[in-house]
């Protein structure tokens, strides 16, 4: 299995005032293409800032982030914000949506930022819309569409770029269980049978339940690693 994300000694710490918070603690992490790894740990343990610092929204206090090999640590903050748009889908856990879009709209909208042409866009869009099961909804703002609506919609935005690897954020805390389990079929499928990459920060036992791994987190710090079969 090639090797899409490692991390070396991951460091990151926040200065608050006149105390500092090591959030990420000499992390070295490994992530497979095609893996369906979940990050947990309890609130604070620093899982949605290795997050952000993997997918370059957030720097490293010292350490070593590569992605394919590139070591996106050196990147200057336009390098990184090319790579990104290139490499890197988000969801997160409050959608990101933008409100004055359509859904097709926001979908489109990192393709229109990666020049591609009105067809290839106006395909790629409809094809993801079709996948995530809101064809019918491709004209509705995201003030009419529901929760489970707009995390899948999101889901088909992060996907659009056909980036190398997904994060997801605490995808499913906003919605009910019956959107959470639509949503987390979509991304398992999109994940067996399109080999897509999925790395996630999460609470919730449904996510951990699916994932192929579980990497657990305390106080910035990888305490354990397991296997689901």
């Amino acid at each position: 299995m090639a090797i899409i994300i490692e991390t070396k000694n991951l460091v990151k710490i926040f200065k608050e005032t006149a105390q500092e918070v090591c959030a990420v603690n000499d992390v070295n992490l490994k992530i497979g293409s095609g893996e369906f790894t979940a990050i947990v740990g309890p609130s604070g343990s620093g899982k949605t800032t290795l997050l952000n610092l993997i997918g370059g929204l957030d720097t490293p206090t010292s350490g070593k982030i590569f992605i394919d090999g590139k070591d996106i640590s050196i990147l200057s903050q336009k390098q990184m914000t090319d790579f990104r748009l290139q490499n890197i889908g988000f969801v997160f856990q409050a959608y990101n949506l933008i409100p004055v879009l359509t859904a097709k709209e926001n979908v489109s909208f990192v393709m229109e930022l990666q020049n591609r042409s009105k067809n290839q866009i106006d395909s790629r869009a409809n094809e993801l819309l079709t996948a995530v099961g809101l064809i019918e909804r491709a004209d509705s703002r995201p003030s009419k569409l529901s929760g489970g609506q707009q995390q899948r919609i999101a889901v088909a935005r992060a996907l659009a770029s056909k980036p190398r690897f997904i994060l997801a954020d605490e995808p499913t805390a906003n919605l009910d269980s019956k959107a959470a389990e639509n949503l987390l079929d979509i991304m398992e499928h999109l994940n067996k049978d399109e080999n897509i990459t999925f790395v996630f920060s999460t609470h919730d036992p449904r996510i951990m339940a699916k994932a192929h791994r579980i990497v657990t987190l305390e106080d910035g710090k990888i305490v354990s690693e397991s296997i689901n079969s």
